[in-house]
Formats: C-alpha cells, structure tokens, sequence
C-alpha cells in the first residue's frame, strides 16, 4: 500500500515555499501520496508557545533572515527575502485553497497552493488581496466562484477540522509533514522525509 504524507501547512510560509515542489518531487519518486492540510496557526501557536513573527526576539527575527538567504542560495530558489507583501494575512487565501481541494481535488489543490506560496515569495503579490486571489484563480484555470465558496461553512469546518488534526498530533508550525505517526518539522528536515519513504 503506498505510503501517505500528512502535510500541514500554511500559504505565506517561506519555510512552506521552500519545500513545496521539493515534497511534491520526493512524493512522486516514492510513490506516496499527499494530504495536504491547510491550518490556522493562530490557533496553533498559543498552545504550543510559539509567536508570530513580529512578537519574537529580535535576535530570532535577524537569524529567520539569515537562514532564508542561506536557504535561497543553497535550494537556487529566487525568493525574497523581505517581500513586499509581508507579514500578509493568510485567513482568506487559506480558506481558498481549501475550497479548491474541496471542488477541483487534491492534485489541484496542491499546485494552487504552491501558486499561493510563489505568489508572495516569489513575485511580491498579496495573497491577502480578492483581486490577486482571483487573478491567480484565473492562472490556474479555476472557476472565480471559488472565492465565494471561501466564505462557506463546510470550508470553516474543514479549516477547523484540519487545525484540529494538528494539535492531536503535536504540530506546532508549518510546514509539518507526517509519516507513519512521526513528525517532520520544516522543509529542511525533507532528506529525512525521503529516507522514510525509501
């Protein structure tokens, strides 16, 4: 039975932009499947004493900026470092993937998420922003009425339900992937992942 990665995520994460296409790869030569699960750490990080960025130690803040330009040199991925669009609120266009998921799929949800992610890190867009979410809609061949379905409940209950789904299993940032009941945490630990695959 081929094996299944629970990828728990969020769509204006650099960490979640920097192993995207890199789990997606790893993926297919295994011949694993993924879940992706977009959540709400706001919900996450109180319970498990995490902060959002500009409440951190400025000494953790100056180091986040140099572990992304060692990350960006490194992986060849022309992202930047200080985006335009960032810190950029993340509630709507998460609510959009899932919508996505929930109508057009798993594999469609995938490449949009990775669209939503290359939006902010590497083409300075807001994702916070209708009028860029439908554009990128758009891009992706997807119906507009997605942004409408967004707004439904069984797209909040399903947010929930995957938030939820994170803190029983101990996630306490993103990207998160888990395998066989063990935590991967961040793109960096993806050799890991793939050791696990194989």
């Amino acid at each position: 039975m081929p094996q299944a990665i629970e990828y728990f995520m969020v769509p204006n994460s650099p960490w979640t932009c920097l192993g995207h296409a890199r789990l997606v790869d790893i993926a297919q030569s295994a011949g694993a499947s993924i879940e992706m699960l977009p959540i709400d750490l706001g919900k996450i990080f109180p319970l498990s004493g995490g902060l959002p960025l500009g409440k951190r130690a400025p000494q953790r803040q100056a180091y986040r900026l140099m572990e992304l330009a060692r990350f960006k040199q490194h992986l060849g991925l022309p992202i930047h470092i200080q985006p335009q669009y960032f810190p950029v609120n993340a509630d709507l266009a998460t609510r959009l993937l899932i919508a996505v998921q929930m109508a057009d799929g798993a594999q469609a949800g995938l490449t949009f998420g990775g669209a939503l992610l290359n939006a902010v890190w590497l083409q300075q867009r807001d994702i916070a922003d209708s009028a860029t979410l439908a554009a990128l809609l758009s891009e992706q061949s997807l119906p507009a009425t997605r942004l409408d379905e967004a707004a439904s409940a069984p797209v909040a209950e399903r947010l929930d339900a995957n938030t939820q789904r994170a803190i029983e299993r101990g996630v306490f940032g993103a990207p998160t992937y888990v395998i066989d009941d063990e935590l991967f945490w961040g793109q960096d630990r993806l050799d890991f992942v793939a050791r696990k695959l194989a």
